[in-house]
């Protein structure tokens, strides 16, 4: 816990990128599983463990302290880890007796993110507050802090779930689309990925399961670009003012994912249900559409973050995904073809399927850049916020790759 610990407290003090990914790596390199894996996954998806936290922690801290005087301090310091953290009684450090083992209990035992982790993982909301309790009690204000942190799911120590997984992918000398080819097929503590990344096994594969796909991204055109371009060669789509995601559907199973890789299902459940009977994994525009017009991108954005949403909400802002690629037909990998073979299999796809609350972007026709540049000025006021230029012949590839799309 106390390299945990340090870890967070360096995190939060350091505004460099760089010297966050350096931190993150040391980390990883130096500590041993299982913990560096629980380490991640709180820097990520969080860990596996659901606690109604704050209201354990109030039963907890009523018990030395005045709940009025506790509300006061947590609204003066804006944390409650803190606030629980510096009002704690201090005790013995980084020691601890598990509270459950029955016969072979080992005493004063070195408190590890593992040990935490297996003693939070089950038990009544009563039990769980009792052991949280002796668990405050082995550490010092610095392990108490990290310790609610890891369990809340949410270190804000200024780093994304992306950098994270950039920082372990830079420190063991690999892209960072290797890891997140198949960061959504893994599950805590990632024994399997480091197992890969210590060159001990091969690279966890992500099967048929319906996990992000690194996504393909866009040059921003400069004027020094159109000389070198040949017209015939490209294929241009609008660009509309929404949310890049990638819906990966399998077996029943339906996510959708940010452009970062974030699982943004739980926020726009009717495209869950929309694609319920589909085996693919295709690339498009998240909307809200209000009729046949596409809503502001404020109005997305009320849904964008949430991780449940209620029925009016739905109602009120109707999402739409309007399809742009298609990277997976069943357990058929189409990245490896051609734009122009993945768009025809793409409407031929859609028109089988049909799935509600979706459509296909269409293609832009043009003769010349001078007219695409005509058509662009004229569809501007239409909530359009540019063109893409996808190269006919070129492969779906991860990142951003030189001279194939452009924005």
């Amino acid at each position: 816990m106390r390299s945990y610990a340090g870890l967070l407290d360096c995190l939060v003090y350091t505004q460099s990128r760089n010297r966050k990914v350096a931190l993150l790596g040391r980390y990883f390199r130096s500590t041993q599983d299982p913990d560096r894996g629980w380490a991640l996954a709180s820097l990520t998806d969080g860990v596996p463990i659901r606690l109604p936290l704050r209201r354990m922690l109030i039963d907890l801290v009523s018990r030395f302290i005045d709940p009025v005087l506790y509300r006061l301090s947590r609204d003066y310091v804006g944390d409650t880890a803190e606030t629980v953290s510096l009002l704690w009684p201090n005790g013995p450090v980084d020691s601890f007796t598990p509270s459950r083992k029955g016969d072979g209990m080992r005493e004063r035992d070195f408190l590890t993110l593992d040990t935490v982790i297996d003693e939070m993982s089950d038990g009544t909301t009563a039990e769980r507050t009792e052991r949280l309790g002796r668990l405050l009690d082995q550490l010092d204000a610095s392990g108490r802090w990290a310790l609610l942190k890891l369990l809340d799911g949410a270190p804000r120590v200024g780093v994304s779930a992306r950098l994270a997984r950039t920082a372990l992918a830079e420190c063991y000398g690999r892209d960072v689309s290797e890891i997140e080819e198949v960061w959504h097929a893994l599950k805590p503590p990632y024994l399997d990925l480091f197992a890969w990344l210590d060159g001990h096994a091969e690279r966890p594969d992500a099967g048929l399961k319906p996990v992000f796909r690194p996504v393909m991204l866009a040059h921003p055109i400069e004027e020094e670009d159109w000389p070198k371009l040949a017209p015939e060669d490209f294929a241009a789509e609008w660009k509309w003012d929404g949310i890049r995601v990638q819906i990966a559907a399998h077996g029943g199973d339906v996510r959708m994912f940010s452009r970062q890789g974030d699982d943004i299902s739980g926020a726009f459940p009717e495209i869950r249900v929309a694609f319920h009977n589909c085996d693919c994994v295709l690339d498009g525009k998240l909307l809200v559409m209000q009729g046949s017009e596409i809503a502001p991108f404020n109005e997305l954005q009320q849904r964008r973050n949430r991780k449940t949403v209620t029925a009016k909400m739905m109602s009120a802002y109707p999402s739409h995904v309007r399809l742009y690629d298609f990277l997976f037909d069943g357990r058929e990998d189409l990245r490896e073809r051609p734009f122009n073979e993945r768009r025809a299999r793409l409407e031929i796809w859609q028109t089988r399927h049909q799935p509600p609350l979706t459509d296909i972007s269409p293609l832009v026709a043009f003769a010349s850049f001078d007219e695409l540049g005509t058509l662009w000025s004229s569809a501007r006021a239409e909530g359009i916020e540019g063109l893409m230029l996808k190269r006919r012949d070129g492969a779906y590839q991860a990142g951003r790759v030189k001279g194939q799309w452009f924005k």
